[in-house]
């Protein structure tokens, strides 16, 4: 099962070039095995405070800047020579553009309305592996640089396999990075209550947009999230039985139900990939600190089943309950044990991330704590289909590990089974110490049917209906995911003036920073 991140902040949807018009892909007559495309290969790794430079579905935009550096990864299969051409166009005057790979870089001069393929020269590739291919600006007449959509690739270091995301429709999970799991080998055949992980992750290794799952199961997921610069989460979600990506579609019957929380809890709903329950605490873990993640699920006796979550931090040394959820239509114990890293902002896809799995336990229904020390490596659909493979795992003193990110050249077999030193010490943990709910509640983020944006299409501005709260803060993002406004509304009018014709999404806070909603506008 390819496991991808069931919520979002916002999803990035494909409806066309948003700052450049006029783009026609007429590429038939180049090899798809030879051209890199930008949208679903390059990454902005560089760019001063303001830089408007985006990845697009059709590649580089807003190419002003010249500091800004844009970088392309390709995997190559040998050692030799890299030949390379740029496909890029110049709406107005002529532009040149410096390309540089391993410290080596070479100009080209671009003019032309039309795309139009620039040979750029050879480069020497002392090894074989990802190549990291950079471009930025250096003089223009016009507006702005161009627009750029591929680089073009042949040389004897290619003559081999080669892999880059080559598919569109991998193109937004290829920028993710794939994400990798580890798969735990139970020992035990009895029914299991809790099930306890302990999650390190080390310095620098906490990048934005990453997710390190501590304790999956068959119904769901908990784990901690850097959600942005300035906040990270203690996320816990449960599957409905029902299945669909649309947590609106889900009869009454067979959603998921609200036990309780825990206090600074904030519980919803997911869609997307699946749907059903999400709670979350706003928390500030740090890098080089060691978390502990507990997880029970137990029948309730009426055909259904409760799982609640627990989390350890070791700054206040006590153990805090994020939420206890309720799943219809199921009667069993804990099942399918696994973990997973993975990034889910595409911009932020050419870091690395890396977290430390070690000392699992489960604990059977009988009350007998039981030690876990294998677990089979696993990757998704994106690693598998070769549209990008820096995804590995392994153990480290006594624990294991996940990294993913950073176009890395290590490499494992998919489904190797790795083994640690059998824990030793069982969790002392006794149930009935463990903190229960502190207040009860159905849900604190709005049902998205409630708020409504009018006009949809709009042309001047638009109005947000059914806001709770008098005031709410807003970001309006581009389909690229690169931020073009904010601000504050009470359900005033949001003046649309600054953004060109094209499809956006409005995304909803409250004034703690909370999601309440992201919705898709037109302006015409």
């Amino acid at each position: 099962m390819k496991i991808k991140l069931l919520f979002t902040t916002f999803m990035v949807f494909s409806f066309g070039f948003l700052f450049s018009a006029n783009y026609s892909r007429n590429l038939s007559h180049y090899p798809p095995s030879n051209e890199v495309a930008l949208a679903g290969n390059a990454f902005i790794t560089y760019s001063p405070a303001g830089a408007p430079e985006v990845i697009t579905s059709n590649g580089l935009a807003n190419w002003v800047n010249p500091n800004t550096i844009i970088s392309t990864y390709l995997k190559v299969s040998n050692a030799g020579t890299l030949t390379l051409s740029l496909k890029a166009r110049v709406p107005s005057g002529s532009s040149t553009a410096k390309i540089t790979v391993n410290g080596v870089s070479q100009t080209i001069t671009m003019t032309g309305s039309t795309y139009t393929e620039y040979p750029v020269g050879d480069f020497t590739v002392s090894t074989p592996g990802y190549v990291k291919i950079d471009l930025q600006g250096v003089t223009k007449t016009g507006g702005y640089f161009g627009d750029a959509s591929h680089f073009i690739f042949s040389g004897s270091a290619t003559t081999g396999t080669n892999i880059f995301s080559n598919d569109t429709s991998y193109y937004y999970w290829a920028r993710r990075g794939p994400s990798c799991h580890l798969g735990y080998v139970i020992p035990t055949t009895n029914n299991v209550s809790y099930y306890y992980n302990e999650v390190t992750v080390p310095v620098g290794e906490d990048k934005v947009g990453s997710y390190f799952m501590a304790n999956g199961f068959q119904q769901g997921y908990f784990g901690m999230q850097v959600n942005s610069s300035t906040e990270r989460r203690i996320l816990f979600s449960v599957w409905s039985p029902f299945p669909t990506d649309d947590p609106n579609n889900i009869p009454e019957d067979h959603k998921i139900t609200l036990n309780c929380k825990g206090t600074n809890v904030i519980t919803g709903q997911f869609g997307n990939e699946g749907s059903g329950g999400q709670s979350y605490l706003q928390y500030n873990w740090q890098a080089g600190v060691t978390y502990k993640f507990l997880v029970k699920g137990e029948p309730d006796g009426t055909g259904k089943t409760d799982y609640t979550a627990w989390f350890f931090a070791p700054e206040s040394g006590t153990w805090k309950i994020i939420a206890s959820w309720k799943r219809p239509y199921t009667d069993t114990y804990l099942k399918g044990f696994y973990s997973f890293v993975e990034n889910f902002t595409p911009n932020s896809g050419y870091m690395g991330r890396r977290a430390e799995y070690g000392n699992q336990w489960i604990k059977t229904q009988q009350g007998q704590w039981m030690p876990i020390n294998q677990a089979k490596f696993t990757a998704d659909a994106t690693y598998t289909a070769n549209q990008r493979i820096d995804a590995y795992g392994g153990t480290i003193n006594n624990k294991f590990y996940l990294k993913n990110g950073g176009f890395f050249n290590e490499t494992i077999p998919l489904n190797t089974i790795l083994t640690t030193a059998t824990p030793t010490q069982s969790p002392d943990i006794n149930p009935a110490d463990l903190p229960g709910c502190q207040t009860l509640s159905v849900s604190d983020i709005e049902n998205p049917n409630t708020i409504q944006i009018s006009p949809n299409p709009a042309t001047n501005f638009i109005k947000v209906s059914g806001l709770k709260d008098n005031t709410y803060k807003y970001k309006i993002f581009g389909t690229d995911g690169r931020m073009i406004m904010n601000g504050e509304t009470n359900g005033s009018e949001i003046s649309l003036g600054q953004l060109i014709k094209g499809n956006y999404i409005l995304c909803l806070f409250s004034k703690n920073n909370e999601m309440k909603g992201n919705f898709k506008f037109t302006k015409n």
